[in-house]
């Protein structure tokens, strides 16, 4: 699977060897050299992946420091820290173990826009790679210190105080999956002060105990931790660290949406300003913007679009409904490692168990599905137009998709790249209410 972000695929079928060889060599020559930061998460087929892509990179003129198994914000932080040309973490994120994936970053520690991502790909296409002379090519350094940079950024932000966090003797609880995470949450924990850390799935071998991505259906060993032990927080992320997911006091799951709002809620409470998130999360992102005087931007779903939503409307904090924290004082990226801490001080200075910290929020419930558009006898776009016809009195949002917005919910409709279907979101103030937007709109059709 090719795409501006980078390629993924199942390691020995289609993530071959040659394909690996083949993007890095078009990336490197479309940056022209320079310095690359090369990270990667804990799956078994990582080593042998830094190996090639490394070697890759030097072929084509590239300098390359290799950081190891960290999280993927971490070689974020990296980018900035060498101020490098690039960086690329091998990661298939939540995919199952057998997958894997290049994914990649430009200099300034973003996500490849579409128009870089359509040039590289172009170079790939091609052929035509800058592979160097003897004494041209690269060299090889390793930086095994890139984690506690950046932990230490973390606790230099102004509104992270471990003293407070250290004073309210929080019990911590922590399931990393076997990944990225597993050193790092634990270790970030320790470092903001929080009292006792209860880890489960926190070896970083590749070996995932559960589905790796973050859902209530994978994470009930983390609940039964949280209440076996009386641990104030639980803390979930994926096997690269970029998405966090939340357990309150009681073993009860935040909600896959909330983990982005507590942040909201923690940033706004320190400074003014807008946040921005995707088409396809919650209202609850409005909600709490609205709490403090505030706008909440929309932006086409995917990361980088975010990120250049926030940049346009100068966000204090943005991210995806997904678990994915975006807070621009530290990096224009998701990172799990930067909204725990968020969260661990909130509420240390709020003084109240995570459970009443959940309990300020509403309540809004998703519905996801999909139409199978051969069923249908139609193609995306057509489906797309007649949704947007059929609703042109409420003003439908086309920036991706369509999206209809209730008074009391939204349906957000997309076409897969990679699927002859068309997904749709949904939201309401109950499931039954979300669903039932969703059977709307498949009648219609």
């Amino acid at each position: 699977m090719i795409s501006v972000s980078g390629i993924r695929g199942i390691f020995g079928t289609d993530l071959t060897p040659e394909n690996l060889a083949r993007f890095t060599a078009a990336y490197g020559t479309w940056l022209n050299g320079g310095t690359v930061v090369l990270g990667r998460d804990s799956r078994v087929t990582g080593q042998i992946c830094e190996d090639i892509v490394a070697s890759t990179l030097m072929s084509v003129g590239c300098d390359v420091v290799r950081v190891g198994i960290v999280p993927t914000p971490t070689v974020a932080m990296g980018v900035l820290k060498y101020k490098a040309a690039g960086g690329i973490i091998i990661s298939a994120s939540h995919n199952p173990a057998q997958w894997n994936a290049l994914k990649l970053l430009n200099s300034t520690s973003e996500f490849m826009d579409a128009v870089q991502g359509k040039e590289m790909i172009a170079v790939s296409e091609s052929g035509k790679f800058d592979y160097k002379a003897y004494d041209q090519i690269g060299v090889s350094c390793n930086d095994e210190t890139l984690l506690d940079y950046h932990i230490q950024e973390i606790l230099n932000l102004e509104y992270i105080d471990p003293e407070i966090i250290k004073e309210a003797k929080l019990s911590v609880a922590v399931d990393a999956v076997n990944g990225a995470g597993s050193l790092a949450v634990p270790a970030l924990l320790e470092k903001l002060g929080v009292e006792t850390v209860h880890k489960i799935h926190c070896t970083p071998n590749g070996l995932f105990p559960h589905n790796p991505e973050p859902l209530p259906e994978h994470l009930t060993e983390i609940c039964e931790l949280v209440k076996d032990t009386n641990a104030d927080l639980g803390v979930v992320t994926d096997p690269d660290a970029d998405r966090l997911a939340l357990v309150d006091d009681t073993g009860t799951l935040f909600g896959e949406e909330y983990s982005q709002a507590s942040v909201f809620d923690f940033i706004l409470s320190k400074k003014p300003g807008a946040t921005a998130t995707n088409l396809s999360s919650s209202r609850i992102a409005e909600e709490v913007s609205e709490k403090y005087g505030q706008k909440c931007y929309r932006s086409a779903v995917g990361e980088i679009n975010v990120v250049k939503k926030m940049q346009e409307v100068n966000a204090v904090v943005g991210g995806e409904g997904s678990g994915g924290i975006i807070v621009p004082d530290l990096h224009y990226g998701r990172d799990a490692l930067v909204g725990i801490a968020c969260v661990v001080q909130h509420l240390a200075e709020k003084k109240i168990s995570s459970s009443q910290f959940r309990s300020e929020f509403s309540n809004f419930y998703m519905s996801k599905s999909k139409i199978q558009l051969d069923e249908l006898g139609k193609d995306a776009d057509d489906v797309l137009e007649l949704v947007k016809k059929t609703y042109a009195n409420l003003n439908p949002n086309t920036i991706d998709g369509v999206k209809i917005d209730f008074e009391e919910g939204w349906v957000h409709l997309r076409k897969s790249n990679t699927e002859p279907i068309i997904r749709i979101y949904t939201e309401g103030r109950t499931l039954d209410a979300a669903e039932a937007f969703a059977e709307k709109i498949k009648s219609i059709l």
